[in-house]
Formats: structure tokens, sequence, C-alpha cells
């Protein structure tokens, strides 16, 4: 079985925090809907219930007609098949995550994040795995990758904002340098480099990432990625630790106007 989604995650909370309002036990809702309690459990924790079961929970919740749109508009979100499906993936981790999200403020030590990258870079950064790639396989990742960048525009695009260490533009073209200028002029997307000059900094640590989401009451959640694995949480003290991290290295970092300027002078010589 599949992990949840980002937004069958958010739906298993609100009726969770729905049954604790009314005063109830898993065990209550369990037995109205002739459940045991371990698949009541399953879905405060993400399993998506039938349409009839949801209606019957938010009924026994004390959810009145007036006030049931929101909930119905979370359960078809949380029911709706997410494009990734296409491509056979599951959405595990980062893809369902970013795809709600409305604003990203994100550090990169390393590499391009993925959301700037020329379709040159992607495909070099696959290849050069140690874990040897098939072409279709390479190229139904750059697929993924350029469909996640559509976030960028659009009527009610992503807000993001990236601080990029230096180090990342040691393998960048010049059309990847010059993509990056372009992208910067997005009025949704900021950009901008931390010299090696800046010393020593809690970004050589790694990078990370703090996403928010658009639903009152949803919780910001930070995500990491690492060679074999990623780890997210919505951990109010640690979302808040990563927070005061990427403000300090954005004073850190070159201004937006000055990382567009560098990256230019740095294309010049490519």
């Amino acid at each position: 079985m599949s992990e949840p989604t980002f937004r069958q995650r958010r739906l298993g909370r609100v009726l969770q925090e729905l049954r604790e309002r009314a005063g109830l036990s898993q065990k209550d809702i369990a037995d109205r809907l002739h459940y045991n309690i371990a698949k009541v459990s399953r879905i405060e924790n993400g399993q998506v219930p039938d349409y009839s079961a949801f209606e019957t929970m938010l009924d026994f919740y004390g959810v009145i007609a007036d006030d049931v749109a929101p909930y119905i508009e979370m359960w078809n979100l949380a029911v709706e098949k997410a494009w990734w499906h296409q491509f056979r993936e599951e959405g595990r981790g980062y893809l369902s995550l970013e795809h709600d999200a409305i604003k990203i403020r994100m550090v990169e030590p390393c590499y391009i994040p993925g959301l700037l990258q020329t379709r040159s870079y992607m495909r070099a950064l696959f290849s050069g795995s140690r874990t040897p790639r098939s072409k279709k396989w390479i190229e139904q990742q750059i697929a993924i990758r350029e469909r996640r960048q559509r976030r960028l525009h659009g009527d009610d695009p992503l807000q993001l904002h990236v601080v990029i260490g230096e180090a990342t533009m040691v393998h960048a073209d010049r059309r990847q340098l010059l993509h990056l200028n372009g992208l910067a002029e997005l009025n949704n997307v900021t950009i901008q480099v931390l010299l090696d000059s800046a010393g020593l900094h809690d970004g050589h640590n790694g990078g990370f990432t703090v996403l928010d989401f658009p639903y009152p009451g949803d919780p910001q959640v930070l995500y990491v990625e690492y060679s074999r694995g990623s780890f997210q949480s919505d951990d109010p003290a640690l979302v808040q630790a990563a927070s005061l991290d990427f403000k300090h290295l954005s004073k850190l970092a070159l201004t937006p106007d000055q990382s567009a300027a560098w990256i230019e002078r740095l294309a010049t010589e490519r």
C-alpha cells in the first residue's frame, strides 16, 4: 500500500480533530460505522474513507450542513488522482508536499534546485548517479521535474525563495545560469547566492526546505533529503529552527539583485 499523500494525511488529521472536539473516542466512531478501532486509526493517519462513511463521520461529529462544504472539498482533493500517477510514481515524500504548498523556502548548498534546473542540467545530474540508469528512466525523471516546474507559472504560482551556495554553480553551464536569472525575474521567485567568502555557517550542514500550505491550521513542514532517503516533520520546534536558519542564511547571502549580477558575470565567462 502506498504512503498517504499530504492531502490524505490532512483529511485524516481534520477528522481526528473533529472527533476529539466532539468528545468522542475512536471506539465511539468505530461502533457507529461498524469498523474496528484499527481502521479508524488508519483513517485518521491518511487512509481515505468511502464517501458514505465520511458523511456519517461528519454528522456524528456535529458538523452542520452550512459548514460541510470545506470538508467535502478536502475529501474530493484526497481522492483525486495526482498527476504523478501517470509516471507510475506514488508521490511519496516530497511530490505531494510540493504539489499542495503555496510557499517554499529552500537552502541548497550543492546542486541547482530541481524547480530551477534546465533539461541539460537534469540529464547530467541523473546520468552522474553511481547506480546505472536507463535512458527511459532518466527521460521519465526529466518529465516529472519539468511537470513540477509548472508550479512557478500560471495564475496562482508557487512562491519560491531559494538560497543557493556558490558551489552549486560549479557544474552549471551558461544556459543554466541564464535560466536562473530568467526565473528570478518572475515576481514569485527569489534567488540568492551565498558566496564562499561568507565563511563557515549553518548552511554547510546541508540543504533543507520549509513548506507553507493554504488551509488554515495546516502546519508548516520541514523537509530534508539525503543520499538514500528523506526526513519530513511538522514539529513546530524543528520548523521554527529551520526558519530561523533560513532567515540567517538569507541575510548572509547576496541580495537578489546582487545575486543576479553575480550570476550574469559568471555566465559571460562560460
